[in-house]
């Protein structure tokens, strides 16, 4: 206790005046005299560092960081607002304040935290205001983390970032009931990660992305996304998918998205391009403005069960067989209310599908209602390889399945299904975009690739 207190006694040379130091309020002096006692930690009030002070805190802060760091103890920052800029988090960093409370301020010019090449640091209960001003070119976020082995942030606050809220690149650790909004970019940008965990968090009002795990070689990644509430994303830069969604994975493998709550996102809900073993399970994605959840492009293997997709252009798109995109199971899940219009002028496929699927997979036991153009579309031109589709609803649609009859298309067998309320035909046969037979629910039609028997249409 003697060697923090004469520790802290050499920081309070960088305080203010002693008549300023006098404003300081009784009442939060003592709680956070209390805090640091019961904390074993180092005070920042101790050393000078005063909520609500005009001149900039950052010299005083960054010397007690460092200090504390050296000394293998905690910071406690007491409630109040402090005007920071450009801290760089040295190793064994555990910084703590009061959720809700605690504020730093960011002054501008360059970036407000920064760590590089340590083994761990901790964020707790901070509000990090960017308050929209300008971040420098070699930072991607307010908050940016390089080669990190362990990064914690937990009941943190981060706000008006003019890039990314968070941007961490190699790195482990966790994200947790921490809420991000604001963001002009992303919320959370997540590179080459190291089974790292965002979890129990509110992503919010983003200008064009919510949570992206992101690598620039595809490999195993291994992040959690589960229990997080994300809405109103935008897509500020435009583009066909790049941007605009809730969660959106990029060549990382082995993922699991659970029990997320997405709503309002100006693309989709969940996106995972080139993601293998992924996991999608258990979200609820409401009014996405392009197709709810996609799995597409290079990836091996992609479980989507248990969803309720309430409004969207498309619901599940597992796609992109002509890129490598197959084998998948999409079941259990909920979908409804599919328009026929997205975001852009769609020049392949359409939208207003409820499932759309290509390559060995199987489609089991979803229920489908009020899809503008079709329940479900099965196949595209050739890339149709061994999909079994069985046990599913489709009522209020204007087709109940598409499924392609082109030469080269693979095997498909479709059973068992319930098809009600369906205008212009239950299973019908499709030439890429152009109808080419009457109804098959009661006759493949001759097509030696079509496997269809026990189901139901009225």
């Amino acid at each position: 206790m003697s060697s923090r207190r004469q520790v802290l006694s050499g920081l309070a040379s960088l305080a203010l005046s002693p008549t300023l130091d006098l404003l300081r309020p009784s009442l939060a002096t003592a709680q956070t005299l209390a805090m640091a006692e019961l904390r074993g930690g180092f005070d920042a009030s101790d050393a000078g560092i005063l909520p609500g002070a005009e001149d900039d805190q950052s010299r005083k802060l960054q010397a007690l960081l460092d200090a504390a760091a050296k000394a293998g103890q905690p910071v406690f920052l007491p409630a109040g607002t402090y005007e920071v800029a450009n801290l760089e988090l040295p190793e064994g960093t555990r910084l703590t304040g009061v959720p809700g409370l605690t504020r730093l301020s960011y002054r501008g010019d360059g970036h407000l935290i920064a760590a590089q090449d340590v083994k761990h640091v901790s964020l707790s209960g901070i509000t990090f205001d960017g308050a929209n001003r300008w971040l420098a070119d070699y930072t991607e976020g307010l908050l940016s983390f390089r080669n990190i082995g362990s990064v914690v942030i937990e009941d943190c606050a981060v706000t008006g970032s003019r890039k990314y809220g968070l941007h961490l690149a190699q790195c482990g650790g966790r994200i947790e009931r921490c809420r991000v909004s604001g963001a002009a970019l992303s919320a959370v940008w997540a590179i080459e990660g190291k089974a790292f965990a965002i979890c129990d968090n509110e992503i919010l009002d983003c200008g064009n992305g919510g949570i992206l795990v992101h690598r620039w070689t595809k490999g195993e990644d291994g992040t959690v996304i589960s229990g997080n509430r994300v809405a109103r994303i935008g897509a500020a830069e435009g583009g066909t998918g790049q941007n605009g969604n809730g969660i959106n994975l990029f060549r990382a493998d082995n993922v699991i998205v659970a029990g997320n709550h997405i709503s309002d996102c100006a693309f989709s809900a969940i996106r995972a391009n080139s993601a293998s073993n992924v996991s999608i399970t258990g979200n609820q994605c409401f009014r996405s403005g392009e197709t709810a959840i996609y799995a597409e492009f290079a990836f091996e293997g992609a479980l989507i069960g248990d969803n309720v997709i309430d409004g969207a252009a498309n619901g599940i798109c597992v796609v992109n067989f002509d890129q490598g995109g197959h084998l998948a199971t999409v079941s259990g899940n909920i979908i409804r209310h599919l328009v026929d219009k997205g975001p852009y002028r769609q020049e392949v496929g359409g939208f207003g599908f409820g499932i759309s699927v290509e390559a060995d997979t199987v489609v089991l036991g979803n229920v489908i209602e009020d899809a503008a153009t079709a329940g479900m579309q099965l196949g595209w031109g050739p890339y149709l390889r061994n999909l079994v589709v069985s046990g599913n609803i489709v009522r209020k649609a204007r087709t109940g399945m598409r499924v392609s009859v082109v030469e080269g298309a693979g095997q498909a067998v479709i059973s068992g299904n319930i098809l009600q309320e369906i205008k212009d035909g239950a299973i019908l046969g499709y030439r890429w975009a152009e109808r080419s037979t009457g109804d098959l629910i009661s006759d493949a039609g001759g097509y030696a690739h079509l496997a269809i028997s026990g189901n139901r249409s009225s």
